[in-house]
C-alpha cells in the first residue's frame, strides 16, 4: 500500500483502526458568536423596559387581567375566526372560478381579487362601518313590487363587530383565494389525466386526487393568514369594534397610561400568536405524516 492510498482510507474512515480518525462535524464559531450577540442585546432590552422610571408595571399587572381587557381580547378572537371562516368559504368560491375554464368566471374572479387586495384593508372597515350612510335599510321582497317579506335599519343590523368581521373577511378572502388557487394548480394535470382515464368522475377526482395534496400546500400559508389576520383586527378600534386595542385605547383615555395599556395588549397579542403557532406546528406535522 502506498502512502497516498493510506492517507485516502484515513480519510475516508478506511484502514486500520489505530489509524482511522473520528469524523468531527464542523464548527461554527460565528453562528456562536452572533447568538450570543443577540441574546445580550434582547437582554439589555428587555431589562432597559424593566428598569424604565416612566413604565409603570404595577398599572400593566393591574389591567392584565381586568374584565374589560379580557372581554376586549374574546371579541378579538371571535372576529378573527369568523372573519377567517369567512374568508375562507369566499375563497373556495373565487379559487375554484379562477381555474375554471370560463373566461367570463375568471375575469370575474381575477376583478374580485383586484378590488380586494388593492383596496386598504382599514379602508375596507371603514367602508363597512359606515355603510348605514348611504344604505339606510336593508329590504327583502319581491323586486319591482311594494311586497315586503323583510325591512330593518341598516345601522341596527351591521354592527361594529358584523362591520368587523365583514371587512376583515372579505379583504382575507382575496388573499386566500390566491393560496387555493396556488394549492389546485400544484397538483399535476397529469394526475387528473390518469383519474378521468381509470373512470373518476369530475368530483371524485377533486376529492380523492386533488385536495389530498393540494392540502398540504394551503395548510401552511393559512396558518400565517390566521395569525396575521389576528393582528390586523387592531385596525377595526377605528370604527369602535370592542376589539382588544378598542378595549385598552379606552383604558388609557381615562388615566392617561398609554404606554402601561399598550403593554397590556402587546402581552395578550403574544400569548394568542404563541398559542396558534403552536397549533399551527402540529396541524402542519399531521398534515405532512399522510
Amino acid at each position: 500500500m502506498t502512502q497516498s492510498s493510506t492517507a485516502d482510507d484515513v480519510l475516508l474512515g478506511g484502514g486500520s483502526p489505530r489509524t482511522r480518525k473520528p469524523v468531527r462535524p464542523l464548527r461554527h464559531y460565528r453562528r456562536g458568536v452572533l447568538a450570543v450577540v443577540v441574546a445580550v442585546i434582547g437582554v439589555l432590552v428587555l431589562m432597559g423596559l424593566a428598569r424604565n422610571p416612566n413604565i409603570q408595571w404595577a398599572v400593566v399587572g393591574q389591567f392584565l387581567f381586568s374584565p374589560a381587557v379580557l372581554g376586549g381580547l374574546w371579541t378579538t378572537v371571535q372576529m378573527s375566526l369568523l372573519a377567517m371562516a369567512l374568508s375562507v368559504v369566499l375563497a373556495v368560491v373565487v379559487a375554484l372560478m379562477r381555474v375554471s375554464s370560463s373566461r367570463v368566471m375568471q375575469s370575474i374572479a381575477a376583478l374580485y381579487i383586484f378590488l380586494l387586495r388593492g383596496v386598504p384593508m382599514i379602508v375596507q372597515v371603514i367602508f363597512w362601518g359606515n355603510i348605514g350612510l348611504f344604505v339606510k335599510t336593508i329590504t327583502i321582497g319581491i323586486p319591482f313590487t311594494s311586497v315586503e317579506f323583510f325591512s330593518v335599519s341598516t345601522s341596527s343590523l351591521v354592527t361594529p363587530f358584523i362591520a368587523s368581521v365583514m371587512g376583515l373577511g372579505l379583504a382575507e378572502s382575496a388573499y386566500m383565494a390566491e393560496i387555493i388557487r396556488g394549492g389546485l394548480l400544484s397538483v399535476a394535470r397529469g394526475q387528473r389525466q390518469a383519474a378521468k382515464a381509470l373512470g373518476m368522475t369530475g368530483s371524485q377526482t377533486f376529492r380523492r386526487i386533488v385536495i389530498p395534496q393540494a392540502w398540504r400546500v394551503i395548510v401552511p400559508p393559512t396558518g400565517n393568514q390566521l395569525i396575521s389576520l389576528l393582528k390586523a383586527t387592531s385596525i377595526v378600534s377605528v370604527i369602535a369594534g370592542g376589539d382588544l386595542l378598542t378595549q385598552v385605547m379606552n383604558i388609557s383615555g381615562l388615566n392617561y397610561r398609554t404606554i402601561e395599556l399598550l403593554l397590556v395588549a402587546t402581552i395578550w397579542y403574544l400569548a394568542v400568536v404563541i398559542v396558534l403557532s403552536v397549533g399551527q406546528f402540529f396541524i402542519e406535522r399531521k398534515v405532512a405524516e399522510k
